[in-house]
């Protein structure tokens, strides 16, 4: 689904970031949850062009992407799908004191393919193996969008019953792939995720009475291995630190809600 891409206040943004420079420009690594990939693009020219400083994205399950960090990958900032990875970081000390912020929530959506004939009206109905025999999940052990959605289905009375029929993906971009390629019946993914296909369709959007918590937190990574200069990493978390702000704006928030996030108080 494209979107339309906001104008932003140059002299919002600039009191953010301070005036760009060249001559100190910065390469900033992002590790983010996939299902973030879609509004970060969106971000990516507008926060280069304003600041100066190059981004690049490294996009996966949040539960691979804090191993990565951990065993001591260069990444400047981590932007998770859940509390729990970026807890198993801070037990770590790979964060940057006081940088860890909770910025956006999501909503899980039950997906069936376009071309489907059935419909789900209850949640319950994935457990009909008659309407649904295969139901596609992020893994539901390790990857944040696969743990919210077996909550769910636990709190729902038929996980036990049903996990039989569940095929497990790397994360929830493979498993939306899964219910579009028609190798599912149906998958639960993010909304945001949802939106951005023109191959499946939402059956059922879960309330936010029903379904778990989603947390996104953000946070600069402390001690890069890639410098031993104390210099050089004062100026990496200065940098860092401004495009954390800047995904905290008033301006980046219109995108994140654009793409269907919920951004936080």
């Amino acid at each position: 689904m494209r979107f339309r891409r906001f104008v932003l206040s140059a002299v919002t943004l600039l009191a953010v970031l301070g005036a760009p420079c060249p001559g100190h420009a910065a390469e900033i690594l992002l590790f983010a949850a996939i299902s973030l990939t879609d509004a970060l693009n969106e971000i990516q020219p507008i926060y280069e062009k304003l600041s100066g400083d190059k981004l690049s994205f490294n996009f996966a399950g949040s539960n691979d992407l804090a191993r990565q960090i951990d065993a001591g990958a260069p990444a400047d900032l981590f932007f998770s799908a859940d509390e729990a990875k970026m807890d198993f970081l801070a037990s770590k000390n790979r964060l940057l004191p006081g940088s860890r912020k909770s910025l956006l929530s999501n909503t899980l959506v039950i997906v069936i393919p376009r071309s489907a004939t059935f419909a789900i009206s209850d949640p319950k109905q994935l457990d009909n193996a008659s309407i649904v025999k295969r139901l596609a999940l992020a893994n539901p052990d390790a990857v944040p969008a696969g743990i919210y959605a077996k909550e769910f289905l636990t709190k729902i009375g038929i996980w036990d019953h049903l996990k039989g029929n569940v095929i497990p993906t790397e994360n929830v971009r493979a498993c939306l792939a899964a219910v579009e390629s028609t190798n599912a019946d149906a998958g639960i993914v993010y909304k945001t995720d949802a939106l951005t296909s023109k191959e499946v369709k939402v059956a059922y959007e879960v309330s936010a009475a029903d379904g778990p918590h989603i947390s996104y937190p953000l946070a600069v990574i402390a001690n890069s291995p890639a410098l031993n200069n104390q210099a050089k990493e004062s100026e990496r978390i200065d940098h860092a630190k401004k495009f954390a702000d800047f995904l905290e704006s008033p301006e980046a928030a219109k995108i994140f809600v654009q793409y269907g996030f919920t951004v936080l108080p």
